[in-house]
Formats: C-alpha cells, sequence, structure tokens
C-alpha cells in the first residue's frame, strides 16, 4: 500500500530516512492512488528510491535478502523462496514469485468480504486496516467489507497518531488532501494523512467494522459502520469459514483469514 511490493531499498532509505522519510515516502503512495500500486514491483516511489541507490549508493556494500512467505499445500507458512542479491533483479525475482504465492486474483466480485483480524497480531486499525488495503481491488461496487477484529482497541499505534485518526477519520483522498492543505498538524504527520487515505474506501464500498474493545461511538466517529462482533461472529464465524469462497444463509460471500499474508484482486482492477 506504501510503494506497491515491500522490501528492497525502501529499507534503507525509508528505514533511515527518520521521520520525514517516513512521512513522505508514505504520502507519496498514497497521493498516487495505492490501487494503481499494490502487487506493483515499478511505481513511482520505487523509481525514486531506485535513483538514489544508483546515485548515492554505489559506494556501500549493500546485499539484499528477500524473502517469499505464503502456504504450502497443507496450509503451513513457510518461505516459499529467498533471493540475494546486491542489485534489483534479486528483488524482481521475488516480486515475480510473491505476485504467483501471495496474489489472488478472481473473475467474480464479491459483494461482501469478510476479513479476520488474529487477535495475537491485530489490535489497533492502523495494523488492522490491512483488510481494508488487501482486498480493496476485489470487492464490487457498492459491497461490504465486515472486519472481524476481536482484539482492536484502539486507532493508531503511538498517541499522536491516534489522536488525528480520532481527529479527521477516514475520508477520501480529495479530501484529506485538503485537511492537509489546511492543518499544520496534518501536515506535520504525512504518514497519518496516508493511512486516513488508505483506510477510506473512496465512497466506493462499505466498511462494517467490529471491534472487541472500541464502542459504537469511537467506530462511527472515524467514518466506519459499526458491527456488534459477538454477533458478527456467530453469523459469520472464523472457525468454520473456509478460506475463499462460502455460503451463508443462503448469500455467497468471500472470507479472508489473514489480510496480511496476500494481496486480493478482480481480474478487470488489474491493468
Amino acid at each position: 500500500e506504501v510503494i506497491g511490493m515491500a522490501n528492497y531499498n525502501k529499507n534503507i532509505f525509508v528505514g533511515t530516512g527518520g521521520v520525514k522519510g517516513i512521512n513522505e515516502s508514505h504520502f507519496i503512495g498514497a497521493a498516487y492512488g495505492m490501487e494503481r500500486m499494490m502487487g506493483r514491483a515499478d511505481t513511482p516511489l520505487r523509481k525514486l528510491l531506485n535513483y538514489a541507490q544508483d546515485n548515492f549508493c554505489q559506494h556501500l556494500p549493500l546485499l539484499y535478502i528477500q524473502t517469499v512467505i505464503g502456504t504450502n499445500d497443507a496450509g503451513e507458512i513457510v518461505v516459499r523462496g529467498l533471493f540475494i542479491g546486491d542489485d534489483v533483479e534479486c528483488f524482481e525475482k521475488a516480486c515475480e514469485l510473491s505476485l504467483k504465492v501471495n496474489f489472488t486474483v478472481l473473475d467474480e466480485e464479491p459483494d461482501l468480504i469478510v476479513a479476520y483480524l488474529d487477535p495475537e497480531e491485530f489490535h489497533s486499525t492502523w495494523l488492522g486496516n490491512k483488510s481494508v488495503y488487501r482486498t480493496r481491488l476485489l470487492i464490487a461496487d457498492g459491497g461490504e467489507l465486515i472486519v472481524l477484529a476481536p482484539a482492536v482497541e484502539t486507532f493508531g499505534e503511538d498517541k499522536d497518531i491516534d489522536k488525528l485518526i480520532r481527529k479527521y477519520g477516514y475520508r477520501t483522498s480529495a479530501e484529506i488532501m485538503k485537511l492537509v492543505d489546511e492543518n499544520e498538524d496534518l501536515r506535520g504527520n504525512l504518514s497519518a494523512a496516508a493511512h486516513l487515505i488508505h483506510g477510506s474506501s473512496e465512497n466506493r464500498f462499505k466498511i462494517t467494522y467490529c471491534p472487541g474493545k472500541l464502542t459504537q461511538q469511537e467506530i462511527e466517529s472515524v467514518g466506519y459502520s459499526y458491527g456488534d462482533l459477538p454477533s458478527m461472529q456467530a453469523q459469520y464465524d472464523p472457525s468454520k469459514l473456509a478460506d475463499g469462497w462460502n455460503e451463508v444463509d443462503g448469500r455467497r460471500i468471500y472470507f479472508v483469514r489473514n489480510p496480511a499474508l496476500g494481496l486480493w484482486a478482480s481480474t478487470h482492477r488489474l491493468p
């Protein structure tokens, strides 16, 4: 959602770039549009970082170790590929495998997607919104994403970002761009602004959050619809649903057990 495909020199430049590097890189990606980037190795932000590496880092002994993680035939999470090198080739080869292993492309767009956030891993919408990022290329116009989030108890991972999310909410790109122009606190934390764009459906589909530890008022105040977790989990029981297509109460739904481990898209939303 930030650059198209993770890793490689993003870890060098964004990782060592401090707050400014994190903020500006995230905002560049958000401004360009995540739906134009996700699952793609060649994006505007990646080109900037490749330029920096080619022109300013040739004297450094950089060695990249790229892993591709996915499930095996038994459903276990394993390393599917390991690519080691000192130039863009190892990254591009890792991306090629990742597209095969981590990218699910369907001809049919679900009207309803249910995503589950593992309570051991997801405690905030900052991280939990991978459920939004990773499924948005699949869901139909006018559809609904239901997020089962039993351990989500806050919005941001730190107090400053949590405060900004609560203040501005998840809005469309155009709205957040305008708010950035008008408000110094948001302009001073562009990664938060990027996150607010990433977490919006751009008014294309409905997002219903079912948190274990946030109130209905809190969820609705940031622009999401609220769902009661116990009743939603009774209807869409993660322990009974299969990954992918299911039929629940006579309706076809699509279930995503771990949105952090993949990217889902329909054929007509890809270039």
